[in-house]
């Protein structure tokens, strides 16, 4: 019941992803190890009703609230953080190419998305480094269309795609279009990431691919939030309760052997337990607020997003590290789940927009707002 929490008539949807992510945090370990993309995990979503729940009224779902969709993109991170990775992109490229198309495409998508269709984002370049929206590729006219001859990196659950929401330079406008992977798209391996191994996330190469005119979205008209911006923290989140739990288990169970007594007595522990977890708390708060400012419509939301992917990256590299010093060589070990929270903790903090940008954009502001 807390102001800024999920609305007490969503609390259900809440509920049924914490079901899910104790499901998905039985085989995280072993996606992890095998790099597979969690398919059956993100089919349980679609099953569960989430992703419907999340379209605007207008196209069948419940417009469910960025408040309870950030405590549900939290739980799942601390289940599986890949599968929350490649849901949170799939979420944001459906529900943004609804929200930003001309009507018969954004019917053709909210359509196709309840029916289980897999999106995409193909947003991010090799040269552009966290500036994905900015592009700098170049598509050319042709008949019905564009022709685009690139490349996309990072890009989450890319092969399991159906769609993809790209965005591509028109006569040196930034513009996104809905793009059907066909034959023009191929795969390419980026090497093994070190974390979030199970995201699937590769180069997608677009060899001479067809932009069709009618899946190009119009020019924006005004503010409105977006469901990536929104639910990155909220992944960083996840990934620090995780690391805080595992820091807690291994301390509970482990017993010194000169005192007999268990790791959690251990008072520098206990004060550092303390600290970080007291930012954690104080994280997650901000970006509830965030959350909050998205379901205003509030013009503050941006600069919000980057505050709390900053916060929340942060906390969660520093509760991994703490889980990893308090495990030593045990957590260090490939059979510890210390090791791979860590490996997952940092791969939010490199995420676009990445600490440095979020920092180097914040100080920005402020230099420019005291200069008014």
């Amino acid at each position: 019941m807390h102001p800024l929490g999920p609305p007490p008539e969503e609390q259900h949807w809440v509920d049924t992803a914490a079901e899910l992510a104790r499901e998905f945090a039985k085989t995280a370990a072993a996606y992890d190890e095998s790099t597979d993309v969690p398919l059956a995990n993100l089919e349980a979503l679609h099953t569960s009703g989430l992703d419907r729940a999340l379209l605007p009224r207008e196209f069948g779902g419940e417009d469910l609230s960025y408040r309870s969709y950030g405590e549900i993109v939290r739980l799942l991170a601390a289940g599986c953080p890949s599968t929350a990775c490649i849901w949170v992109m799939h979420v944001g490229a459906a529900i943004g190419l609804v929200q930003m198309s001309a009507p018969e495409s954004a019917r053709f998508y909210a359509d196709e998305y309840i029916a289980g269709r897999r999106f995409a984002n193909a947003l991010s370049e090799p040269s552009g480094g966290n500036l994905f929206l900015l592009p700098q590729q170049h598509a050319q006219p042709t008949a019905g269309g564009f022709r685009l001859s690139g490349a996309k990196r990072f890009t989450s659950g890319c092969e399991i795609a159906d769609h993809f929401l790209v965005n591509v330079l028109i006569d040196d406008t930034p513009t996104f279009f809905g793009v059907p992977a066909d034959e023009t798209i191929k795969y390419l391996p980026i090497g093994d990431t070190m974390g979030l191994r199970a995201n699937g996330s590769r180069l997608v190469e677009f060899r001479d691919t067809l932009l069709r005119s009618e899946r190009r979205c119009p020019p924006s008209t005004g503010h409105r939030p977006n469901r990536i911006g929104g639910g990155i923290a909220f992944l960083s989140l996840g990934v620090a309760d995780a690391a805080i739990a595992a820091l807690i288990e291994h301390a509970r169970t482990r017993t010194i052997p000169t005192t007999g007594q268990p790791l959690a007595t251990m008072q520098w522990l206990r004060f550092d337990l303390a600290d970080v977890h007291s930012r954690l708390e104080a994280a997650g708060m901000y970006a509830r607020h965030m959350t909050w400012l998205a379901d205003q419509n509030d013009l503050e939301f941006n600069p919000a997003t980057m505050r709390a992917k900053l916060l929340a990256n942060q906390v969660a590299v520093d509760a991994a590290q703490l889980a990893l010093k308090a495990g030593g060589g045990s957590g260090y070990l490939s059979t510890s789940p210390i090791q791979r929270i860590l490996r997952d903790a940092y791969a939010g903090w490199v995420m676009a927009y990445s600490v440095e940008v979020c920092r180097d954009r914040l100080s920005a502001d402020l230099f420019e707002d005291s200069n008014a």
